[in-house]
Parts: structure tokens; sequence; C-alpha cells
């Protein structure tokens, strides 16, 4: 695990300026800028290199047969069958939870995948425009901060309990004056988590290729 801090200072000028207390928005940034660390730490963890063993001295890479090329193609329903196929080999429980996280792009890119006559079509529709959030039994979730490189975002698909965030310190927040600052009022936020692969064959990684 590794600990996060976020910090800003705030003057009492500014408060005069503003004509009001900016003390809530900065505390709604510190909180924001904190989760987003978490997001990076379960993304990194979810397709990367696991340290597993007593220690973590030992690693596990991503399993090759769970990780769907990108085929010079961007997200499309064949790879979404391709993620549930895999999970399903495995013997997971259909009764976990199955997520997927993919950017804007892939949402996008489904849509485009579609005939205007068939019935998937109307599910992305409604899952681009935020009616559903779910698909082939995986909720989604889409976010900006997956991995690109070369035009290929990773996306993964995974169940619930295939990918653990720990907590080895709660979010703490502090909010005091400065006396070394010019009594001016600090905003801090810290917290100690850390993320990893607890089964392999839970998680599948999905390659898309964006510029498809």
């Amino acid at each position: 695990m590794d600990t996060y801090e976020w910090a800003d200072l705030i003057d009492d000028s500014d408060k005069v300026a503003m004509l009001a207390d900016p003390t809530n928005v900065y505390s709604r940034t510190a909180a924001n800028a904190i989760a987003r660390k978490m997001d990076d730490a379960i993304i990194a963890a979810a397709t990367g290199t696991a340290k597993t063993g007593k220690s973590g001295s030992s690693s596990t890479s991503m399993l090759s047969a769970h990780t769907i090329a990108h085929g010079s193609a961007d997200l499309t329903i064949a790879k979404l069958l391709s993620a549930k196929k895999q999970l399903d080999l495995q013997d997971v429980d259909p009764s976990i939870p199955r997520y997927i996280a993919v950017g804007p792009n892939q949402i996008e890119a489904l849509l485009g995948t579609t005939q205007v006559t068939s019935s998937d079509y109307n599910t992305v529709k409604a899952l681009a425009s935020g009616q559903v959030d779910s698909f082939l039994g995986f909720k989604f979730i889409v976010s900006n901060r997956l991995a690109v490189a070369s035009n290929i975002r990773t996306c993964f698909a995974w169940a619930e309990d295939g990918i653990k965030l720990a907590m080895g310190k709660d979010v703490m927040a502090r909010i005091d004056p400065r006396a070394d600052k010019s009594y001016s009022t600090q905003v801090y936020y810290c917290a100690t988590f850390g993320s990893t692969r607890m089964e392999e064959e839970k998680v599948v990684s999905v390659l898309c290729d964006e510029s498809a």
C-alpha cells in the first residue's frame, strides 16, 4: 500500500475577495483527488503485474488467455462476448456481479458496431444515454483514466471479488490554520491504500483500438 496526500492553502484575502468561504469547495476538490488516486490504483492493479505471496515478493502477470487482442478494432459486442466466455469458462459464479471499465470512445464504438434493426442496438443506445448501465451481464463503468498507448486503450472486465482495494488508513481530513504560513487555512487530505488482483481467473483485459 502507498500513502497519498493532498494539501492546499487558502488565504484570508481570497475569502474576502470571493465573498464566500471556499473551504467546502476545496474539501470536495481534495476528496475527489484522493478518489482519483484510488481509481488509478485499481486500474493499474487490474491488468498489471500482481504482487503475490505472504511478503509480496512474487510477481504474477496477467493471464495471456484472459487478454482479448484489439484486432485493429475498438470495443465490439464480439469482444464483450469473449470476455463473458472467459469468465464463464473459469466457472465464475454467475451470481457474483460483473463489471467492465471502458472509456467514452468504447461506448460510441459499440453503437457503430450494431445495426439499427438489431435488438442489441436499442440496449446499447440506452447504455450510451445513461438510461441503463448494464449489457451482456456487465455493469459498465466509464472512465477517462484507463491507460492508452499508441491508440490502444486497455479496458478490463472483472467479477466483483476478482479485484480488491485494501485500505491501510482511511481518508483523513484536516482543515487548520497554519501559523508558519501567516495563519492561512490549510485543507489537508490523506489516505493509505493499495489494490491487486485476488483471483487471476476473474479478470479479463480487453484491448481496444481507438483509431479504428
